[in-house]
Order: structure tokens, then C-alpha cells, then sequence
């Protein structure tokens, strides 16, 4: 019993943090300054835990790629739907951010690190997870080819417009627009 007080208690924890983290985001994007900086520091503490535990070999690029990080989410922050977990939304950025300076590192070793898909940012419950997966793979397979195998290479494997377009066929310009219109469709889902 004790054991599952304790899960109750971290869960507690994480959705404070979640919600704290969420409302100074929602407060600096409406034009609080001082909210924004304090969600910036924040997060950053929670990058830094979360990709020191995942690049344990090259602690020396940790602090790079965190300011990397909180520079590409500074630069997304207009994309953020407020009635989303910001957890999610997180996580995305920086697992893309990690994946590309691996990419970079170039070396077979660090492709070889793992990536696993539960992982989060804030530690949601797998089940969680699960269910998330389950539910995009649900909404994709709504949207024709066109659009869902473009948004299942760029958007969620992490390969480049180019990459995706010799995978797939089409042009880089039929990938580009596959994104746009998938991405608007499946928002559509979401809202229905």
C-alpha cells in the first residue's frame, strides 16, 4: 500500500508541475515577461535532467543542446494549443532536438543510444503513453497516404522533408503539403 501511495503522490507531483509550468507559459504568451522568464528557467532544469539522463556518454554537450532546446521552443511557442499537455508538446521539441545532434555526431555508437518512445519529459505513466499512440495511430489511418505517411516520416520518425520524399515517392514539395493538410485534417479529428 505504501507503494502505491508513493505512485500517488509522484503523480500529484508531476501534474502540479505540468500545471505550474503550463500556466506560466499561458501567462508569458500573453505578454507577461516575467512569467515567460520564470517558465524558461524552469523548463530548463527539466531539460537538463531529462537529456543527461540520455547522453550519460557526452555530458559535455548537455548544456548546448538544453539552451538548443529552450531556443527551438522560445521559437515554437506560437504553436503550442493550450488545450494540450504542454508535457507532450515538450518532450516533442526536445526528443527531435536530441535526435538531430545525433544525427550530427554523425558516429554509428550514438545512433545506437537508445530513444525509447515512453519516455516523457515529466514522467507520464506508460499507460498513458499507450493510449496516446494508440489514439494518433487511430486518427492516422483516417487520412489518405498522401498525407499520413508524410506525417509518420517528418513529423514522428524525425526524417527530413527529403529523406521522406525518396521513401515515399512523392516530391518534396507533395511532403511539405502532405504535413500541412494531414496536420490540419487530423486537428479537424480532434475537434469533432
Amino acid at each position: 500500500m505504501g507503494a502505491a501511495r508513493e505512485y500517488m503522490r509522484s503523480r500529484e507531483r508531476v501534474g502540479a508541475q505540468e500545471d505550474h509550468l503550463k500556466d506560466l507559459l499561458l501567462r508569458g504568451l500573453s505578454g507577461d515577461g516575467v512569467a515567460y522568464h520564470a517558465f524558461l528557467k524552469a523548463l530548463s532544469a527539466f531539460l537538463r535532467a531529462f537529456l543527461r539522463g540520455r547522453l550519460a556518454r557526452v555530458p559535455d554537450e548537455v548544456e548546448d543542446l538544453v539552451q538548443e532546446t529552450l531556443l527551438a521552443i522560445h521559437n515554437q511557442r506560437h504553436t503550442y494549443d493550450a488545450s494540450q499537455p504542454l508535457t507532450a508538446w515538450m518532450h516533442a521539441i526536445a526528443r527531435y532536438k536530441m535526435i538531430d545532434f545525433l544525427r550530427r555526431r554523425a558516429g554509428r555508437e550514438a545512433m545506437n543510444d537508445p530513444l525509447s518512445d515512453d519516455d516523457e519529459l515529466l514522467a507520464a505513466s506508460d499507460e498513458e503513453a499507450r493510449e496516446a499512440r494508440r489514439d494518433l495511430a487511430t486518427l492516422l489511418e483516417r487520412l489518405p497516404d498522401r498525407q499520413r505517411l508524410p506525417i509518420l516520416h517528418v513529423k514522428i520518425q524525425g526524417l527530413s522533408v527529403a529523406e521522406t520524399a525518396k521513401l515515399t515517392g512523392l516530391s518534396e514539395s507533395a511532403v511539405k503539403i502532405g504535413v500541412h493538410r494531414g496536420l490540419k485534417a487530423l486537428a479537424a479529428f480532434v475537434r469533432k
